[in-house]
């Protein structure tokens, strides 16, 4: 068993829009907050967030799975970014 892993891994993934990108999500949210009198909350910035368990031994195949998974359908790498934590 390579890097001593145990039989799942679970993935924690972040996928939020890159800097410069429109949030018009996060700007509502920020226009809500103020009606709520939160007036002191600014650029509000909508993301996701996902979990899920991988069936995988190895950390360097489940690293592979996760960012392949991220480029291919979690994250839009044209507008957003993404980060991940294998634990």
């Amino acid at each position: 068993m390579v890097g001593g892993w145990g039989e799942k891994v679970k993935a924690k993934i972040h996928v939020t829009l890159k800097p410069g990108i429109l949030d018009p999500q996060g700007k509502a949210i920020e226009q809500a907050l103020a009606t709520l009198g939160y007036s002191s909350a600014s650029n509000v910035r909508m993301g996701k967030y996902l979990e899920l368990d991988l069936n995988e031994k190895d950390k360097v195949k489940a690293e592979v799975e996760v960012k392949a998974m991220c480029e291919k359908l979690l994250a839009n790498t044209i507008i957003e970014e993404y980060r991940y934590e294998l634990v």
